[in-house]
């Protein structure tokens, strides 16, 4: 299975969703310029911004991220949202090989609300992605104000 199910990987998904641990990110990168085997290539406490600089433009790449946002002013909300990221500079290759890979890995880190597929680090605002992460999650107690 890639490797995707190895021991750090699935310590570091727990990390992550575990409340107890400040650790709220994780990076899966591939081990070489070709094979399918993923590798833990990060974690870290600083959410998606300390996540986006992480991601390599020629490599395909899969983060897993936990997102808390308030629902009002008087409750939060803790969601998580899976990253398949494909920077510009990924081979053909690797690109065509990130479908079959995401199942694999989708089914190790199963727990998330959304899925966002990134080729432009704008597309992991974390203000359109806590919008998504609204509307995927039914009742909006902010009045549809994001």
């Amino acid at each position: 299975m890639s490797g995707v199910d190895s021991p750090d990987i699935l310590a570091a998904y727990d990390a992550v969703r575990s409340d107890k641990n400040e650790t709220n990110w994780l990076l899966l990168s591939y081990a070489g310029a070709v094979g399918d085997k993923l590798v833990l290539s990060g974690t870290g406490t600083g959410g998606l911004e300390e996540l986006v600089p992480k991601l390599d433009d020629g490599q395909a790449q899969f983060g897993y991220v936990r997102v808390e946002y308030n629902l009002d002013s008087e409750s939060k909300r803790v969601k998580f949202v899976l990253i398949v990221w494909i920077g510009e500079h990924t081979k053909v290759m690797r690109k065509a090989r990130v479908s079959i890979e995401s199942g694999n890995v989708k089914r190790v880190l199963s727990h998330h609300s959304i899925q966002v597929d990134a080729r432009d680090r704008g597309d992991l605002d974390e203000k359109d992605i806590v919008a998504r992460l609204r509307r995927a999650g039914g009742a909006d107690y902010n009045g549809g104000r994001g």
